[in-house]
């Protein structure tokens, strides 16, 4: 039996921390007392053998941790299972779900959902969506998995779970698995935000019930990979740490683990079943989505994009793409954490309409630029001149 998944795509805009709103004495006891009563209720629920509740597992990680290869891996590992999955971007347009079908043969399942970020504004879209799927008469699903935006706040996103009444009775939480870039994370895990925006990779790391320090070939000295786990373990001593290359990780190491503790979780956030309070988006981190039909000619895209990377690499946190290349039948997928660059010729485009999508995200875009610059490498006549821009 093939690997069979449903895949959503809820693109993000941004991540943000969290601030609570002064409340009335008197609303505060009732949502304590309301509070308590859940946890105490999810705990029982999550303590029982019998459990037939479908586990969810949600994969968190910083842009170009490695998140999107992970859920690869694990679709191509579990063929003989069905799994639902739901895949968060940030900006409006989706590239991650374009690589996810690649790994399912359902593309009548697969949906896109271009209104917001999952742990924010999409956030009901998240309840509805997972209710839609678990509902009585609907398939059996084996679980579940969620891959969230880079810049997402995972309490709000674990938190669905146990505000939402009818969702706790038909899907438990299994764990919270954040994907950390062995490279980048101390950098990552010591920038400075701007005032009141939480820093999103400490959060992921804080909030994780499993830490996959992902890019070891990366750091080939074994002290400097010492440094990041002790760096981990000083923000979260509990949760396991695995280390892999390329998410190289069995699936049995990050599904149905039973790992989520709601009462420690509480213990560390007494808020986390607080729903009231608002966003705050780091508006220094934006996004440029680029939608081409057609064809480019790849010494040019190249001569194109090796400045980006090299002159203005420290300034891109992640960019990736699906491009068509002018005389070759197969897609070029590439990806990029600032210098760090990789791309292949992947799957033939086939029956499918030839074009080209790019996302960029970082600090001080220039979209115009961008939009020209990409635009000089297309080949001429090779499909009608239509571009769309997103930022």
């Amino acid at each position: 039996r093939k690997a069979c998944a449903s895949a959503f795509s809820l693109p993000c805009v941004g991540a943000a921390q969290i601030s609570r709103a002064a409340r009335p004495a008197a609303t505060v006891r009732q949502q304590k007392r309301r509070r308590g009563r859940m946890a105490e209720l999810a705990s029982k629920m999550d303590k029982m053998d019998t459990d037939a509740r479908v586990p969810v597992t949600v994969l968190i990680g910083y842009l170009g941790a490695g998140k999107t290869t992970l859920l690869n891996r694990i679709l191509t590992e579990k063929q003989d299972t069905k799994y639902a999955v739901i895949v968060n971007e940030f900006g409006e347009l989706g590239i991650d779900d374009r690589l996810v079908r690649r790994r399912v043969n359902a593309e009548e399942d697969i949906f896109e959902m271009n209104n917001g970020c999952i742990c924010c504004t999409v956030r009901a879209d998240l309840s509805r969506i997972l209710n839609k799927l678990l509902q009585p008469g609907m398939k059996p699903l084996d679980g579940v998995i969620v891959e969230t935006t880079g810049l997402a706040d995972p309490a709000p996103v674990a938190q669905t779970f146990f505000v939402d009444e009818v969702l706790k009775e038909r899907a438990r939480l299994d764990a919270l698995v954040t994907v950390v870039d062995a490279k980048h994370a101390l950098t990552r895990l010591g920038e400075i935000k701007p005032e009141g925006v939480e820093n999103e990779a400490v959060e992921q790391v804080a909030f994780a019930d499993r830490l996959i320090l992902n890019k070891c070939d990366l750091v080939p000295e074994e002290a400097e990979l010492k440094k990041v786990e002790d760096r981990l373990r000083a923000i979260n001593k509990f949760a396991p740490i695995v280390r892999s290359t390329q998410a190289k990780v069995s699936a049995d190491q990050v599904l149905n683990i039973k790992a989520f503790d709601l009462e420690k979780t509480l213990e560390m956030d007494p808020e986390f079943l607080n729903t009231e309070g608002e966003h705050e988006h780091d508006a220094t981190v934006t996004s440029v989505g680029i939608t081409v039909d057609g064809e480019v000619d790849l010494g040019k895209f190249n001569a194109w994009l090796e400045p980006i990377v090299t002159e203005k690499g420290v300034d891109i946190y992640r960019m990736k793409g699906v491009i068509a290349i002018y005389g070759d039948p197969n897609k070029y997928v590439y990806h990029a954490v600032h210098m760090i660059f990789s791309g292949a010729y992947t799957d033939p485009w086939g029956d499918e309409e030839r074009c080209c999508k790019l996302m960029f995200i970082g600090k001080n875009l220039d979209k115009e630029e961008l939009e020209r610059g990409f635009e000089a490498c297309r080949v001429e006549g090779s499909a009608a001149k239509k571009q769309k821009t997103s930022a």
